[in-house]
């Protein structure tokens, strides 16, 4: 049994889907892969079943109906994984714009380091983006240099979405309070984990455009963002963020 599984949330991604996974699969450390799918109308779901027969102990779907968001979509891929026997629970995107290469230095962040939670960051050692336009570029920097600036959390990278959680993390952050679901999702995710007092460290990795498929990125989700630090700012405040007391038990087996 694999100590940590690699959630990717997927809608629309046939081209990049079987080379995702056959990339994960191949590295020396075993990661066991869980794909959240949307309701792809493309067939990303059934290239994954096909797959699955071909590795039925280590790849796995959820499928859902309907385009519901990428933060409900990763809170539904954390309560399946706490559900099971895993310790390391990582955040991954489907379109080889997090290489895969990188997840096990993220692993040895958390698992040999000792940190909670490592993120794949784009901006702790200059800007490592390669194939954004300069405007898509500039826009992330300086949100993330808003959210510091806000809510005091010592995360450069604060909208980055390549994360390794260790198990506590998500058992202690009570994802039905999570209210975000674009970039904020990404932002409040880190924040919360910051606030509950847990141990963060950002990994340099350079973060490469999409080549294949269409990105999912509008601007609605910076819309969230920009009013959504504000709010989390408020609930800090205020005190009320809280750990949750629901408990996710690793089965018996």
């Amino acid at each position: 049994m694999a100590d940590s599984i690699v959630i990717i949330p997927t809608y629309n991604e046939k081209e990049n889907i079987e080379i995702i996974i056959r990339a994960v699969f191949s590295l020396p450390k075993i990661f066991h892969i869980l794909i959240v799918d949307d309701g792809s109308p493309d067939g990303t779901g059934a290239i994954v079943k096909k797959l699955m027969k071909e590795f039925p102990e280590d790849l796995f779907i959820q499928e859902r109906e309907g385009k519901l968001g990428l933060g409900t979509a990763y809170i539904h891929g954390f309560k399946w994984a706490l559900a099971r026997d895993y310790d390391f629970i990582f955040e991954m995107d489907a379109d080889f714009s997090h290489n895969p290469e990188d997840l096990p230095r993220l692993y040895h962040a958390c698992h040999t380091e000792g940190y909670d939670l490592a993120i794949g960051s784009r901006y702790c050692s200059g800007v490592n983006v390669v194939n954004w336009p300069i405007g898509r570029v500039l826009m992330s920097y300086f949100a993330s240099k808003y959210v510091r600036f806000v809510t005091r959390l010592k995360v450069h990278d604060s909208t980055a979405g390549f994360k390794c959680y260790k198990r506590k993390v998500l058992e202690t952050i009570n994802l039905d309070k999570i209210q975000f679901k674009g970039y904020a999702f990404q932002i409040e995710m880190k924040y919360k984990a910051y606030v509950l007092g847990f141990k963060i460290k950002e990994v340099s990795v350079i973060f490469v455009n999409r080549q294949l498929g269409t990105s999912k990125m509008n601007t609605g989700i910076f819309g969230e963002a920009f009013f959504g630090v504000i709010d989390l700012r408020w609930k800090k405040i205020t005190g009320r963020i809280k750990p949750t007391k629901e408990l996710y038990p690793k089965p018996n087996h």
